[in-house]
């Protein structure tokens, strides 16, 4: 009794929010669908895993390689781009530890997000780059911001659903007289593992040195928030740790390297992270409910030129999984947060939502890869895909800022 008591006069501090009580029955329901999805298959009830963890880590974070890029350039703030550095060089590290043991030898052949390389992997990263900024949101960021009720990023994932298609459409060209005849290079067969690993390290390792030095030089130092006062009672001390995980911003450097350990426990698993493949065949799929044999078409048949669309249906891909997982981990969190709510935009944002998500779609799929899977997912695969493709989202993202000052 004397315990009990003890316990309530601790605890009478607490008060619970709507908001957090909203969050955690939505918690509950993701429980609940994993618990249903695990009795179908493991395999997919992990994927939708790993898509609420990655849907809560972006959205605490507020991690979106949008804003790494445009904040660039618009405000001279490098702190999302060296929260973006920090994952890739966690990334790499854990991937070269899988790649390694898969392939000790890579004469042998070749492991990770290695796809070809050429003219059209830069202009599909101009592309997604330019998409980005006018939609507002890359790949993750655009699923995640869904999450927190935002209706452009709805309407820019539709734009992402017809790019992808307009690509697949055209994929009978882009195939057989670009994209095959590019080479596949991947830097362990190059320079070998040491090699390999350590110089993706040490060009991360400048790149991050030289945000430093821009963001210094310009003056885009943001001093540090004062410290919240210590908490002297229990409750306070619950609802502080609660605040600190659940309500406040994550460092981006935090929500950096955790999206790294992420990426690699999905690689160790399975595969690393990806996002728009399952975007792309969500496309086919719609054309092909609608009466449309888009799996005739040379973009959804068979390895390697496709995607293998009738193979992979949505509610049994783990991909849609992992992907509308995301959209609901970031809804959980959102709503933790008290941060979720219908936002709705000018008309003329959703033209711009639309048409970014269209260049965002067409570009992904032609570099073979997003903002994740084709570059936080191919550097650390020791892949030179990931590098122009970054390159491209560089010049992509000035590209977009340009169009977007000028926008009304």
């Amino acid at each position: 009794m004397i315990i009990l008591n003890v316990t309530q006069s601790a605890l009478a501090g607490l008060r619970i929010s709507r908001h957090t009580i909203w969050g955690l029955l939505a918690a509950v329901v993701g429980v609940l669908i994993l618990v249903w999805l695990s009795q179908a298959s493991a395999g997919l009830a992990m994927f939708w895993l790993f898509g609420l963890g990655y849907g809560f880590l972006v959205q605490r974070s507020r991690f979106c390689f949008t804003s790494a890029f445009r904040d660039l350039f618009l405000l001279q703030d490098g702190r999302l781009m060296k929260g973006v550095l920090v994952g890739l060089g966690v990334a790499t590290l854990g991937f070269a530890l899988i790649m390694h043991r898969a392939v000790p030898d890579p004469s042998q052949g070749i492991t990770g997000n290695v796809y070809p390389t050429g003219w059209h992997t830069l202009l599909g990263g101009l592309l997604f780059g330019t998409g980005m900024v006018v939609a507002g949101g890359c790949a993750s960021g655009t699923l995640y911001r869904m999450g927190e009720g935002y209706v452009a990023q709805w309407i820019a994932l539709i734009g992402m659903i017809v790019g992808s298609f307009l690509l697949a459409l055209s994929w009978e060209w882009w195939w057989p007289a670009v994209v095959s005849r590019q080479p596949k290079i991947w830097f362990p067969q190059v320079m070998g593992w040491g090699g390999a690993v350590s110089i993706t390290l040490l060009v991360l390792l400048g790149l991050y040195l030289l945000v430093v030095w821009w963001e210094t030089r310009a003056g885009g130092i943001v001093p540090r928030r004062e410290a919240p006062a210590p908490a002297a009672t229990f409750a306070e001390r619950l609802r502080a740790g609660w605040e600190t995980i659940f309500v406040r911003a994550w460092p981006a450097l935090l929500g950096g390297a955790a999206l790294g350990v992420l990426n690699i426990l999905e690689y160790l698993y399975k595969k690393p992270w990806g996002i728009t493949t399952a975007i792309s065949r969500w496309a086919g799929w719609i054309a092909y409910v609608l009466g449309y044999p888009a799996q005739n078409l040379l973009y959804y048949g068979d390895k390697p030129a496709g995607k293998q669309l009738l193979s992979h249906i949505p509610w049994q891909s783990g991909g849609s999984l992992l992907d509308w997982g995301l959209i609901f981990g970031a809804f959980t969190a959102a709503l933790l947060a008290g941060e979720f709510k219908i936002r709705f935009a000018p008309r003329r944002r959703y033209v711009q939502s639309f048409l970014g998500g269209v260049a965002m779609g067409y570009g992904a799929r032609l570099a073979m890869g997003c903002n994740i899977g084709g570059f936080f997912s191919a550097i650390p695969s020791l892949a030179l895909n990931g590098w122009v493709f970054g390159l491209g989202l560089f010049g992509g993202a000035w590209i977009g800022v340009q169009i977007i000052k000028r926008l009304p």
